[in-house]
């Protein structure tokens, strides 16, 4: 039994995201948990409270259960909405700023022993 957990308009670009969340992909928990603790990245923090939040949803669906074999199955991010907002640049003239945001969706199951 897999567990979702999502995380929504989450103020931080996908791209930088991404980064942090590739290297969770396939691991562990307790090995991800511990890669997002000691990440220099800023938003580690928010990926390793998404997955302590998908490792407590799996918990729920399956009472009395151990963590022995939990992992990441899945972890993606896509992009939110953007707020676009203007700087004054010179010459009267203006320049964009894109502010982005992002949607991370981490699934985490159990690995089937098949031995």
């Amino acid at each position: 039994m897999e567990a979702v957990a999502k995380l929504r308009n989450c103020p931080s670009s996908p791209r930088k995201m991404r980064l942090v969340v590739d290297t969770i992909r396939g691991v562990e928990v307790e090995k991800a948990l511990s890669i997002l603790r000691y990440s220099p990245k800023a938003v580690s923090p928010k990926v390793e409270k998404l997955l302590l939040s998908a490792i407590s949803n799996w918990e729920a669906k399956n009472e009395g259960e151990n963590l022995d074999g939990l992992y990441v199955k899945t972890a993606y991010v896509d992009q939110g909405r953007t707020l676009k907002r203007f700087q004054p640049a010179p010459f009267g003239r203006a320049y964009r700023i894109r502010k982005r945001s992002n949607h991370v969706t981490i699934i985490v199951d159990r690995k089937e022993n098949n031995a």
